[in-house]
C-alpha cells in the first residue's frame, strides 16, 4: 500500500513539475547550446532550427514576410552550426542529416505557397540545406577523402 501511494505521489509530482515549467526561449536554448559539450550541440542546434521553421510557417501564414525571411536565415545558420558541430565531434552526423532533410523537404513543400517573388529566396535556402546534407552524407559514406 505504501509503495502504491508513494508511486502515485511521485507521478503527481512529476506531472505538476512538467506543467509548472515554462518553455525555454530560443535565446535560452542557444545560450545552453553554446555552453554545452560539442557532442550535444548538433541536436540542440537542430532543435533551434526546427523552432525557427515553425516560426517561419507562422510568419508566412500571418503574411509577415520580413519575419519569414529572418526566420529562414536563422534556419540556415542553425543548420550550419549543427552540421559543423556534428562533423567536429563526429557524433550525431546521421541524425543531423535526417533532421536537415526534414526541414528542407518541408520548405520545398511550401515553396508554392509563397509569392512568386519570394520563391527564389526560399529555393536558395533549400539549396544551402541540401549542401549541408551532401557534406554530412559524404562524411558518413565518402570513405578516405573526407579528412
Amino acid at each position: 500500500m505504501i509503495k502504491v501511494v508513494g508511486s502515485v505521489a511521485l507521478v503527481l509530482l512529476a506531472v505538476a513539475f512538467s506543467f509548472g515549467r515554462k518553455e525555454e526561449t530560443l535565446k535560452e536554448l542557444i545560450a545552453r547550446t553554446e555552453a554545452s559539450r560539442p557532442d550535444q550541440q548538433p541536436d540542440l542546434y537542430m532543435e533551434a532550427a526546427d523552432r525557427q521553421r515553425k516560426a517561419a510557417m507562422e510568419a508566412m501564414k500571418a503574411e509577415h514576410w520580413e519575419e519569414f525571411d529572418a526566420d529562414l536565415q536563422d534556419i540556415v545558420s542553425f543548420c550550419d552550426k549543427a552540421r559543423a558541430a556534428a562533423i567536429g565531434s563526429t557524433k550525431h552526423i546521421k541524425n543531423t542529416e535526417i533532421r536537415i532533410r526534414r526541414i528542407s523537404n518541408h520548405l520545398k513543400d511550401i515553396k508554392l505557397d509563397v509569392a512568386l517573388d519570394d520563391q527564389p529566396k526560399l529555393q536558395v535556402v533549400v539549396n544551402k540545406l541540401e549542401e549541408f546534407r551532401t557534406e554530412l552524407l559524404r562524411r558518413m559514406f565518402g570513405g578516405k577523402g573526407n579528412d
